[in-house]
C-alpha cells in the first residue's frame, strides 16, 4: 500500500486531561484490568486508577490483573497524567500468605504506588508500618462513626458499607468534618462511595454462596457469580413451585448514580469509585468520561436534567445489567433487580481488523480488515495498550488501485487493507471494532 514514510514512536505519549486547569476536590476513581483499560481511564479523565496484582485481590481469578513487574510502569503512567495509582489487596489473607502480601506491598511502595485498598488488618497494619497510604475497602463494612474513628488510626480514605442510605453516609461525613476525624496524614478522612457498576446480593461483598457450591470463595476474589443465574423455589415435599415475578431473584441491576450524583456530591463525598476491572477498555472509557464530565458540571453549577439524560444514554451504550438508580443510597428496592442474564448495552462492538501502521505526519492509519467488511459512515473504535480507546466515524477510506495509487472507496472487503485518517495517534497491533446500535429484547 502506498503511504508516506514516517518513523513511528512506540512509546506511550501522555495526553494530559482536557481542562486540566480546573481541578476538582471530587476524585473520579476508575478501574483498570489491563494497560488498555489503564490508558482508556487516564485519557477519559480519571483522577485515580485502581488495579490488582496476582491473587491477593477481589478479581484474583480473572485475567484483569497486572504483575509485580508492571507496578513501576502503572505508577509512572498514572503520575504522568496527574492521577494516583491504587493497588487493591482487599481479600482475606491467610497465615501462609503473609510474606507474599508483605513483599507485594514493599514492591508497590518501591514502585511509587500511592495507596493500598485493604480490609484485612494484617494488610492494613503492614502497609502503615512501611509508610504506604491505606484506603479501607467496602469489605470492612464500616457502618457507623465509631468504626470511622477506629480506622482513622490507619487510613486516609474509607468506603462505608454499601448498604447504607445517603442519609447515614451524610451523617458520617458531618462527623468527620465537625470533629474532625483525621487519618495518619493529619487531614480529615475522605469518604469514598461506589458510583457505578455491578452490585451483588451480598452484604458489602461478603458472600459464601460460591464457596459452598464450588469451594471458590468470593472473599478470596474467586466468585463464580451464582447469584447471576435463574432459580426456581420448589417445595420438595409437595412439588409446589413458588411463583416469583423475576427469575433473576438474586442478581441486582448495576448501580447507576448519574441521576442523583449531585446529591452524593452535595453530601460531601470525596471519591467516586467506578466498578469494572473485568470490563472492556470501551466500558472504562465511557463510564469514566461520563462521571468526569458530570462531576465537573456539578462543580461549575452546570448541572441540568438534559445533561443527565444524555449521560445516562451514554452509560447504557456499554455493558450493563440494566440500572438501579441510586441503589441503596435512596433506599429504593423496587427497581433493584436485573431481570436478564447478560448485558443490556445499547451498542454492539464487533471486531473487524488490526492496525498495521500509523503515519504520524498525515495522521493516517493503515488497517487490515481481518474479520469483516467496512464502509464509510460506520463508527469504529480502536483499542490498544497505549492508545486506550479511540472512537471515530469514517468519513473517507482509501485503498490501492491496480496501478498502486490510492483512491477513495466507500466499501472495503474483508481481507483488504485500507487507509483511514484519524484524529490522534494509534499503534501497530491495535484492534479495530465497528460500533453499531444493538437491538434488545
Amino acid at each position: 500500500m502506498v503511504a508516506p514514510n514516517m518513523n513511528s514512536d512506540c512509546y506511550f505519549t501522555v495526553v494530559m486531561k482536557e481542562n486540566n486547569s480546573i481541578r476538582q476536590s471530587v476524585e473520579i476513581m476508575a478501574p483498570a484490568g489491563s494497560f488498555e483499560s489503564l490508558s482508556a481511564a487516564l485519557r477519559a479523565g480519571a483522577d485515580s486508577v485502581y488495579f490488582g496484582v496476582g491473587k491477593l485481590n477481589m478479581r484474583a481469578h480473572a485475567t484483569s490483573n497486572f504483575t509485580t513487574a508492571d507496578l513501576p510502569k502503572v505508577a509512572r503512567l498514572c503520575h504522568a497524567c496527574g492521577a494516583r495509582a491504587y493497588l487493591t489487596c482487599n481479600v482475606v489473607v491467610y497465615d501462609e500468605e503473609l510474606s507474599e502480601m508483605q513483599q507485594l506491598l514493599r514492591e508497590a511502595k518501591k514502585a511509587g504506588v500511592d495507596a493500598v485498598i485493604a480490609a484485612d488488618m494484617a494488610v492494613i497494619r503492614f502497609a502503615r508500618s512501611i509508610g504506604l497510604e491505606v484506603h479501607i475497602s467496602v469489605q470492612a463494612n464500616v457502618s457507623n462513626t465509631e468504626a470511622l474513628r477506629v480506622y482513622a488510626q490507619y487510613a486516609d480514605v474509607v468506603v462505608p458499607a454499601r448498604e447504607l442510605t445517603l442519609g447515614r453516609v451524610r451523617e458520617m461525613i458531618r462527623a468527620v468534618q465537625s470533629e474532625p476525624i483525621c487519618g495518619p496524614s493529619g487531614k480529615p478522612l475522605r469518604i469514598e462511595l461506589f458510583a457505578h457498576g455491578a452490585l451483588c446480593i451480598a452484604i458489602s461483598g461478603k458472600c459464601g454462596m460460591s464457596l459452598a457450591a464450588h469451594h471458590h470463595s468470593a472473599n478470596r476474589g474467586d466468585c463464580y457469580q451464582l447469584c447471576r443465574r435463574r432459580y426456581r423455589a420448589i417445595d420438595v415435599e409437595t412439588g409446589f413451585e413458588l411463583e416469583v415475578d423475576n427469575q433473576y431473584i438474586m442478581s441486582p441491576a448495576d448501580l447507576c448514580t448519574i441521576r442523583v450524583l449531585d446529591q452524593l456530591l452535595d453530601a460531601g463525598v470525596s471519591v467516586l469509585k467506578l466498578e469494572g476491572r473485568g470490563r472492556s477498555a470501551a466500558y472504562v472509557s465511557t463510564v469514566t468520561a461520563v462521571y468526569h464530565e458530570a462531576a465537573q458540571a456539578w462543580a461549575q453549577g452546570d448541572w441540568n436534567e438534559q445533561r443527565v439524560q444524555a449521560w445516562e444514554q451514554r452509560l447504557r451504550s456499554v455493558f450493563n445489567r440494566s440500572f438501579w438508580h441510586g441503589g441503596y443510597y435512596l433506599g429504593e428496592l423496587w427497581d433493584g433487580w436485573s431481570g436478564a442474564p447478560g448485558s443490556q448495552a445499547t451498542e454492539q462492538r464487533d471486531f473487524v481488523g488490526t492496525v498495521l501502521k500509523y503515519y504520524a505526519r498525515v495522521g493516517v492509519a493503515e488497517i487490515r480488515l481481518n474479520a469483516a467488511d467496512l464502509q464509510t459512515g460506520e463508527t469504529i473504535e480502536i483499542t490498544g495498550p497505549t492508545t486506550g480507546v479511540l472512537r471515530h466515524t469514517i468519513a473517507e477510506m482509501r485503498a490501492d488501485d491496480l496501478a498502486g495509487e490510492t483512491r477513495p472507496i466507500s466499501h472495503a472487503r474483508k481481507g483488504s487493507m485500507i487507509l483511514v485518517q484519524l484524529p490522534r495517534r494509534v499503534r501497530r497491533g491495535d484492534k479495530v471494532f465497528t460500533v453499531r446500535e444493538k437491538k434488545l429484547g
